[in-house]
C-alpha cells in the first residue's frame, strides 16, 4: 500500500499506513495556514481489497459544514470522476475504497490540471478568432494567460460589448475551469449559432485560470503567498496579488460591460448567482439586466435554480474587496459570481457522481445563451 500527492495539484499528508481500515491522514493548509480542505492523492493497493481513509484533521478544515452530505471524487483513468462513499463524524472525514485496479485517485474534485489547463490555451489558440495574450507573471513565475476571442474584422467591431469571464480565483474551485472550457469550446463552435451570435456582438476576455500557483500548489482558496484573491481587488499589489493587478490594467484598457465571475461552493448544494446588489452605483438598470440573465439561464439549464444562495447584501454595504463587487462599481456594468457545488446539485442529484466535470461544461455552454440574451441591453 501506497499514498502519494507528490504531482501537480497534490495535497495530502500520511499519518499512519498501518492499518488499511484506519489509514491516516491529514489535509496541508494553504500557504500562511489560514484555509484548507482541498486534497487530491493517490492510493495504491490490491485489487478486491477494501481500504477505509481517515482524514484526521477534516474538522478544523475552512469549511466543517461543506463535509456534511459530502461524497468524495474518485478515478481509475483520470477520465471518469465518481463518487466515493464518505461519512464525517467527530471531525474526521472517512473515505471507504473497494480497489478495482491497482492505483485510484481520490480529490476533494475532479482536479483541472496545470497540463490540462496548457492543453485548453494550445487547443483555441488555433482558432483564428483566437488571441493569446501574456497579462504578466504570478510569483511562482508562471504565466497569467487571457484568452482574447473576437471578429475584429466584422462590420460591427467598433460597437462590441466587452465581456469578461474569470475563473479559479480559488484555485481548488476547479469546476470553474471545467466550465470555461465548455464555454469557450461552445463559443468558438461554427456550428453553435449562439456563439456565433454572441461572435457579431461582443468580444470575449476569459482568463481561464486566475490562480496558476495556488492550483499547482494545491491550495483550497490563496496564491503562493497566501492571498485570496477574491479578496485583493480595491488595492492590489505586485508583490502580494499580481493576478488581480494584471487583469485590472487589462480591463482598463478594454473596458468591461459584462463581468462573471466563476466559483464553487463548499456547502451549498445548488448552483446560483451572487450579484452587486449591495454595491454603492446598483441601480434599477442593473436589476433588471440581472433579473433577465438569471431567468434565461434557468430555462437554458435546469441544474441552475433562483431558490438558494447568499443574502443579498443591503444598499451600500457590498465588500468592494471582491472582485463583482469593484468591476460592477467601476464599469456601471453587469456582474455575477456564479457557485456550483462540490457536492451534488440537490434539484437534480446523480448518485454516481454528484455534480461534475460533465456538468460544469454543460453549465458553461448554457451560459452563453443567457449572456446573448442581454447583450443588446448592456449598454
Amino acid at each position: 500500500m501506497h499514498i502519494t500527492a507528490n504531482f501537480d495539484a497534490g495535497n495530502i499528508e500520511v499519518i499512519s499506513l498501518e492499518d488499511k481500515q484506519d489509514i491516516q491522514l491529514a489535509i496541508r493548509p494553504d500557504f500562511g495556514g489560514e484555509f484548507f480542505q482541498w486534497f487530491n492523492f493517490r492510493l495504491s493497493g490490491q485489487i478486491g481489497e477494501q481500504y477505509v481513509l481517515n482524514i484526521m484533521n477534516a474538522g478544523a478544515a475552512s469549511y466543517p459544514d461543506g463535509w456534511e452530505d459530502y461524497q468524495a471524487v474518485a478515478s481509475y483513468d483520470r477520465e471518469y470522476w465518481f463518487r466515493l462513499p464518505t461519512s464525517y463524524q467527530d471531525g474526521k472525514l472517512t473515505i471507504t475504497v473497494d480497489m478495482q485496479c491497482d492505483t485510484i485517485q481520490i480529490a476533494y474534485f475532479a482536479p483541472y490540471s496545470y497540463e490540462r489547463h496548457q492543453d485548453l490555451l494550445a487547443a483555441v489558440q488555433t482558432h483564428p478568432l483566437v488571441t493569446l495574450e501574456h497579462l504578466g507573471a504570478t510569483l511562482d513565475k508562471r504565466d497569467l494567460t487571457l484568452v482574447k476571442v473576437a471578429d475584429e474584422d466584422s462590420n460591427s467591431a467598433a460597437n462590441k460589448r466587452n465581456i469578461w469571464i474569470i475563473a479559479r480565483q480559488h484555485p481548488g474551485e476547479t469546476m470553474a475551469e471545467w466550465l470555461v472550457e465548455g464555454l469557450l469550446h461552445s463559443l468558438l463552435d461554427s456550428d453553435n449559432a449562439t456563439g456565433r451570435s454572441l461572435l457579431e456582438k461582443a468580444n470575449f476576455y476569459i482568463v481561464p485560470n486566475m490562480n496558476p500557483d495556488g492550483s499547482v500548489r494545491g491550495h483550497l482558496r490563496t496564491n503562493a503567498v497566501g492571498a485570496n484573491l477574491n479578496r485583493e481587488w480595491l488595492n492590489p499589489s505586485l508583490d502580494r496579488s499580481p493576478e488581480v493587478f494584471h487583469v485590472i490594467n487589462k480591463m482598463e484598457e478594454t473596458g468591461v460591460d459584462l463581468f462573471y465571475d466563476v466559483h464553487g461552493d463548499e456547502a451549498l448544494p445548488y448552483v446560483f448567482l451572487a450579484g452587486s446588489q449591495g454595491t454603492p452605483s446598483y441601480n434599477d438598470r442593473l436589476a433588471r439586466l440581472r433579473d433577465r440573465f438569471s431567468e434565461v439561464l434557468k430555462l437554458a439549464c435546469a441544474d441552475f435554480q433562483t431558490e438558494f444562495g447568499y443574502a443579498v447584501d443591503a444598499p451600500g454595504e457590498a465588500n468592494m474587496t471582491i472582485a463583482t463587487h469593484w468591476v460592477a462599481e467601476r464599469f456601471d456594468c453587469l456582474a455575477n459570481t456564479l457557485e456550483m457545488p462540490f457536492k451534488d446539485n440537490d434539484n437534480i442529484p446523480d448518485a454516481d457522481t454528484g455534480w461534475s466535470p460533465e456538468r460544469s461544461i454543460k453549465l458553461g455552454e448554457a451560459s452563453l445563451v443567457a449572456m446573448l440574451a442581454v447583450v443588446d441591453e448592456l449598454r
